[in-house]
Parts: C-alpha cells; structure tokens; sequence
C-alpha cells in the first residue's frame, strides 16, 4: 500500500505540496507518494558571440499531468497541465527557453533582479496521483564565453583532412562554488536549404582541443562552430565562430 510522505519534506517543500493539492482533482489520492523529479534544473544561457541571455528549464521524472515551478520566495513561476488524451498517458521529459532578447535591450541587472538566486521548487502530479518533487539550486554564476583558437573565424579548411578545434581554457566564475565542470563543442553545417548534419561532443573541463574527423565535412560547405563553457551549477556560455570547406 502506498504511504503519505508529505510529513518528512523540508517545510518549503511541504508548503508548496499542499499548494498542490489544494489544486488537484478532488478525486486525488488520499494515499499518493511524493517521487522525487529524476532531473530538475533552471539555468541562464548565454551567448558571448551574439551578446543575448535567457533562462532554460530542465525536468524528466514519471510520466506527469502537471508541472508547477516555484520561486524561492514561494510565487508561482510555471505552471503548466495537460489536457484530454494526454492525460492518459502524461509527459515525461521537458526542456523549455525564454525569449532571449539582445543585452543591449535587457541588460545582464534585469535578469538577474528577474530571476534571484535560491532554491526553486519544481513540483508536479503524475497520472497515478502521485506527486513529483525537486529542487534545482539557480545562482548567478555565468561563465566567460570560451575563446576559440582554430579555426580562425572566417577561415578555409581542407574537407579531407581532420578538422582540429582548439579553445582556451575558461576560468571558474566563483570557486569552490562555481567551478567549469564540463564543454561542449558543436561543429555544424550553416546551409538553410539542405539537411542539418552535426557533430556534438562533451568534453571534460581540462579538455581544450577535440578532432573532428573528415567524414563528417564536405567540400565547399558553410559550417559554424559552438563551444559552451558549463559551470556547477548548469549556467552556460556559448562562444560562435564560422569557418568554410575548400572546394
């Protein structure tokens, strides 16, 4: 027999449970479990190269009918519920941006006087009745975008030889806290009218260099790479340079 658990949550949690359940349907389970979220994050993303920022959102757990997210200071951030058939069956997996307007019209103060730093509760119903519950830590500590070193923005590569890109290493935006835990790297082709091809890798956070291999080129081609520097606590930076195949 399922047990009722909401008395062993920290206090916030609790508070924003009973939330919950004030909302639910009446028929809910008097006897649901809370299951914790199998991954719950919130972090800014921001690109160097174009200098814009936004928010992203991050959940997977058991399939859901609802999802609420709340501020620290317990106001309602994202609520989102599902309707009709896919009540049935619920959602799993959920990633979702804001807008990401220019710094230049929404300056790096507004977001972060937006959205402060703590913890955010992420809660939701799963299509038993039960209740989904997590906590993603969100601070504001953004990396420097990554300097990359080759190719050479704007360049011309050889499509048969390995393509080598290189970058500089990115300091921790606030150690011990806030420490660079990992890159990505992104090599894409840039041509609107033929069929997306890339090559995306993680790479570790002593890591500066990683090969692309030839097969994935082709000749006299437009191709754009990304580089995003991540740090502990999920926020990222993204670097964009261009580079071009020989014919």
């Amino acid at each position: 027999m399922k047990t009722r658990r909401i008395q062993t949550l920290p206090l916030f949690l609790g508070v924003v449970i009973a939330l919950i359940l004030s909302t639910a349907a009446p028929d809910a389970s008097a006897m649901a479990q809370v299951i914790p979220f199998s991954d719950a994050r919130m972090y800014f993303e921001m690109n160097s190269t174009d200098e814009d920022l936004g928010i992203q959102f991050k959940l997977d757990g058991e399939p859901w009918t609802r999802i609420i997210i709340f501020t620290p200071n317990r106001r309602k951030l994202v609520d989102i519920e599902v309707k009709n058939s896919t009540q049935e069956v619920g959602l799993t997996e959920w990633f979702n941006e804001s807008a990401e307007p220019p710094l230049e019209e929404r300056p790096l103060a507004e977001w972060l006087a937006l959205f402060p730093e703590g913890d955010y509760g992420f809660f939701g119903l799963t299509v038993e009745g039960d209740y989904l519950v997590g906590v993603a830590t969100f601070t504001h500590d953004i990396p420097d975008g990554p300097e990359i070193t080759s190719p050479v923005n704007g360049s011309s590569v050889d499509p048969e030889d390995p393509l080598v890109v290189t970058w500089n290493p990115v300091a921790d935006p606030n150690p011990p806290e806030s420490v660079i835990v990992a890159y990505e790297v992104i090599v894409e082709k840039d041509e609107e009218d033929e069929r997306l091809r890339v090559f995306k890798v993680d790479m570790l956070p002593t890591d500066t260099s990683v090969t692309v291999p030839p097969e994935f080129l082709e000749a006299d081609k437009d191709y754009k790479v990304e580089i995003l520097a991540i740090e502990t606590s999920h926020n990222q930076t993204i670097t964009e340079i261009a580079f071009e195949t020989d014919d």
